[in-house]
């Protein structure tokens, strides 16, 4: 997708009180990050622009392209489809950026092949592994399963500067970062999509809203979080439940603490966010947090309490009301 200028024109539009959420005119809102988190926040961009005369800014970097430009002081909100890490949270101390952590939805990681593929009806995550793994020396199908046939595989992923990448490589391979090199990536997702879609042996792996708006291109595939268990495809039911296990995530916004609380338009942006989250990220395809839990965030940002929950990099499984209260 590209940067795109959402410009908010109409004041009072569709009947919802311009009192409560007031911005005032001129003022911009930059936006940055994740090409995941990227299809929420242009949607409730859109709806806020019914409502005040703010000018709001939407990019996709990535979530490590959109931290750098966030600890640099350069954008309000920062995009992220996985906790800070602490090499960010170093560089936000030393420019005096201080940040709000909000959860927003949870996404599900979703393996794809080409929907032409009629041999691939599951994969274990050690297969994922084998294929993904640092120095994989996997090239063909049938080295990743003998019952597979000899068919070349064709790999597509997130580039190294995405949050998606960050929490698969960890969730698979046990370690953030850590993969093999010698496939095709993009920050893009529809750059993925349209890869895999065009080769018959291809894989790759991204948030679930870009699969089911391609689901005529791609098959998900169902995963084995271990070699006993059912395999589990990724859905709202199965994310909810907890059974689309390691590859099922929340994913976040980080505000800039100042920008929170000095420019009023920022605040009603977040607030406006939080208020129609639940509407808005099921629209788009993701899964919205319980209702209890969007509560929970509503709270957090009222308290402008900064900090992360997490230690500095993913924890999978964490429940949301766990980390909003780790944060002192």
């Amino acid at each position: 997708m590209k940067n795109r200028l959402i410009v908010i024109t109409s004041a009072a539009a569709m009947g919802i009180s311009v009192f409560s959420y007031s911005a005032a005119a001129d003022k911009v809102i930059k936006i940055d990050g994740s090409s995941t988190v990227y299809p929420i926040t242009e949607a409730v961009a859109e709806e806020f622009q019914n409502t005040t005369s703010t000018k709001v800014t939407v990019g996709e970097s990535g979530t490590g392209g959109g931290f750098k430009k966030f600890c640099r002081g350069e954008i309000d909100i920062s995009d992220a489809s996985r906790p800070i890490t602490q090499k960010e949270i170093d560089l936000c101390k030393e420019t005096g950026v201080q940040f709000i952590e909000l959860p927003i939805a949870y996404d599900a990681l979703t393996v794809v092949v080409n929907s032409k593929n009629d041999w691939v009806k599951q994969l274990t995550i050690s297969e994922l592994k084998k294929i993904w793994e640092p120095n994989s020396k996997v090239k063909n199908w049938k080295q990743v399963n003998s019952a597979f046939p000899e068919k070349a595989i064709n790999l597509f992923g997130p580039g190294t500067a995405s949050g998606t990448f960050d929490y698969f490589t960890e969730a698979v391979n046990g370690k953030s970062k850590a993969s093999r090199s010698d496939y095709t990536p993009s920050e893009d997702d529809n750059v993925l999509v349209q890869g895999v879609a065009g080769n018959h042996g291809g894989l790759g792996y991204f948030g679930m809203a870009y699969y089911l708006e391609n689901t005529d291109k791609l098959k998900a595939v169902p995963i084995l979080a271990n070699d006993s268990a059912k395999p589990v495809l990724p859905s709202e039911a199965s994310v909810m439940d907890g059974s689309y296990q390691p590859l099922s995530r929340p994913i976040f916004i980080y505000v800039n603490a100042t920008s929170a609380a000095f420019k009023p338009e920022v605040k009603a942006f977040v607030n406006f966010y939080l208020d129609n989250a639940p509407k808005l990220v099921k629209e788009v395809k993701y899964v919205p947090l319980p209702k209890a839990d969007y509560e929970a965030v509503k709270t957090h940002f009222k308290s402008m309490k900064p900090g992360t929950g997490f230690n500095g990099g993913s924890e999978i499984g964490i429940k949301i009301t766990d980390l909003l209260s780790r944060i002192k």
